[in-house]
């Protein structure tokens, strides 16, 4: 706890701590993670059956959505303006992609015309998916909000 000398602990504390450990088996587990997965969905204003909550550090959160949208070859845009964007940068450039980064000084917001225009640029030299249909065109309004390959990342921490 690193706090000095000796820590009055609550009772309800002891308790808890001596109760049993719930497994990823249970069946009480299972309903949980079941609610837990409905009122994702709903908060992410999404029908995704697999959406689910990812026990990890924010870094491991960063890691799996990054890993689990670029594959090697894909083409995206990460805004680096802190510690955590750049680590996002740093993971979507492991996984074999071609990204390119979107600068401005820690702590500020990344200029949205910088990303806009980095958008422009990839979107005029790839127009077609891995599959080798043609990508929709994508407007400046809906580019945020558009379901793509290409990651959109304005962390401001």
């Amino acid at each position: 706890m690193l706090t000095p000398g000796p820590s009055s602990i609550d009772p309800r504390v002891y308790r808890a701590m001596a109760t049993p450990l719930v497994g990823h088996m249970d069946p009480w587990f299972k309903g949980c993670m079941d609610e837990t997965q409905i009122l994702l969905r709903h908060i992410f204003q999404t029908e995704n059956r697999i959406t689910m909550p990812l026990s990890a550090s924010g870094s491991g959160g960063i890691e799996a959505s990054v890993l689990n949208t670029l594959e090697e070859g894909d083409e995206g845009i990460v805004a680096v303006n802190g510690v955590f964007s750049e680590r996002m940068y740093e993971i979507a450039t492991r996984a074999s992609s071609k990204v390119v980064k979107v600068e401005a000084p820690y702590g500020k917001p990344v200029d949205a015309e910088d990303v806009r225009r980095a958008g422009k640029a990839k979107r005029s030299r790839s127009s077609a998916s891995r599959t080798g249909r043609p990508r929709p065109a994508l407007s400046p309004a809906s580019t945020l909000t558009a379901r793509s390959r290409t990651i959109w990342a304005h962390c401001l921490l």
